[in-house]
């Protein structure tokens, strides 16, 4: 008997899993459905080592085979920068793939330098054939788009920078 997972499962995964200060890492398969989170070497949170890990394990990025191994995936997504003051960022309420458009033969929903109005659609999230509009959330000018279309984006991560109307 396999149940399908409705967008609530996956968000009430994602919110304990957030909650949960010591995961580091967690695997969940339900039939076709695979969501593997690996929070170590995430860059907001130092992870510290604790007795369950071997002695000889190496120390993260310190060692030289580590570094050449973390290459890859360093290129594939690039550690988070900070949003620079008086900026507002518009963050990925979920875990998912990142959509810059509403179908790919259609334009974005916003470029840099267009103006936004706080119940303005930037993008869509898709997570199990499941979409969830992201807004604005804010008037103001679309200033960075970090996502890349198409990618993966993880809960919390930096989508678009705006820079605020002046009121």
């Amino acid at each position: 008997m396999s149940s399908e997972l409705t967008q609530e499962d996956v968000q009430r995964i994602l919110k304990l899993v957030d909650e949960a200060e010591h995961l580091e890492e967690l695997d969940l398969v339900d039939g076709d459905f695979r969501l593997h989170i690996d929070r170590r070497g995430a860059g907001e949170r130092p992870v510290e080592p604790t007795a369950a890990l071997p002695a000889a394990a190496p120390a993260p990025v310190a060692a030289p085979v580590d570094a050449s191994a973390a290459a890859p995936a360093a290129s594939a997504k690039p550690a988070a920068q900070p949003v620079p003051q008086g900026m507002v960022a518009v963050r990925a309420s979920m875990l998912g793939t990142f959509y810059r458009s509403p179908s790919p033969a259609e334009k974005p929903f916003v470029e840099i330098g267009q103006q936004v109005k706080a119940g303005d659609t930037v993008c869509l999230l898709e997570v199990m054939k499941l979409f969830q509009s992201i807004k604005a959330g804010v008037e103001g000018t679309i200033v960075e788009i970090r996502a890349q279309n198409g990618t993966l984006v993880e809960f919390n991560e930096v989508l678009f920078v705006i820079e605020p109307a002046k009121k």
